[in-house]
């Protein structure tokens, strides 16, 4: 387990929160606090709302009640030169890496250099094979384009595009989702290795247990409505709630203890 920073900084400040779609309440009285330095990891069951609410923090959909709070301020009472500016500092990879397919790697990675700096073109080319590289890629992938990668291939492109603005918060959408078990546990260790040498937050929702194991420094279980519990793994481990007792001392939560336990 990665050593958890001391949690003295809030970057993602949740309370209260309501998200309803028609006669469907997803969220109810939710609340959720994401510290400076730490790997979040964020899971629930299917319709938890787990998507939902990472759409939420970042502004992409308004509450229906309660607040969300990103780096101090919240999102929607902001004029748009200053939202802007507080989304700079955020970096999203959704679950299937959302690349532009007819741009190559780094014209991808480009897209928000070009959108939100003043960088010249010959700039923006040299940033653009720097993340590239700290996402793990060969040089020569920058000019080859999505259907020309493999699964794990466009996980690191994504992560590279993420990466652009040097944001403090990384938000990551089931990121090893449809990698086999060796890539995945690659990518586990790219993302604790930035996180090391960038100083970056980490929000990521996951299911895969492995993860949860190997790199998070909490885990936030949503179950209920609601974030039920979010403490290192071994204390929501041991809460008292039956989705959490089927998911982590299930046949698949005993397997991955067990291989933490050999490593």
């Amino acid at each position: 387990m990665v050593s958890a920073a001391t949690p003295h900084e809030t970057l993602v400040e949740v309370r209260g929160l309501r998200s309803q779609f028609g006669a469907q309440v997803v969220h109810e009285n939710l609340d959720l606090d994401v510290y400076r330095g730490e790997i979040l990891g964020v899971v629930g069951g299917s319709g938890s709302g787990k998507s939902v609410l990472l759409r939420t923090i970042l502004g992409l959909r308004h509450p229906d009640a309660g607040s969300v709070m990103l780096f101090g301020e919240n999102l929607h009472d902001l004029p748009e030169g200053r939202r802007v500016a507080i989304e700079s500092r955020c970096g999203v990879l959704f679950q299937n890496g959302a690349l532009f397919s007819s741009l190559t790697v780094s014209e991808n990675v480009r897209v928000p250099l070009m959108e939100h700096t003043s960088l010249s073109l010959a700039n923006a080319l040299r940033v653009s094979a720097l993340k590239i590289a700290l996402a793990g890629l060969a040089p020569e992938v920058r000019h080859k384009y999505p259907s020309e990668l493999s699964g794990g291939m466009k996980k690191r492109a994504a992560l590279a595009r993420a990466l652009a603005l040097d944001p403090d918060i990384v938000f990551l959408d089931e990121p090893t989702s449809g990698l086999d078990p060796i890539a995945a546990g690659a990518f586990d260790q790219l993302i604790r290795t930035l996180r090391d040498a960038l100083g970056l937050t980490v929000f990521m929702i996951t299911h895969d247990l492995d993860s949860l194991h190997a790199i998070c420094d909490r885990v936030a279980v949503l179950a209920h409505k609601r974030v039920i519990v979010a403490d290192s793994l071994d204390k929501v481990e041991s809460f008292d709630d039956p989705w959490i007792r089927e998911y982590f001392r299930g046949p698949r939560g005993r397997a991955a203890q067990s291989i933490k336990a050999l490593a």
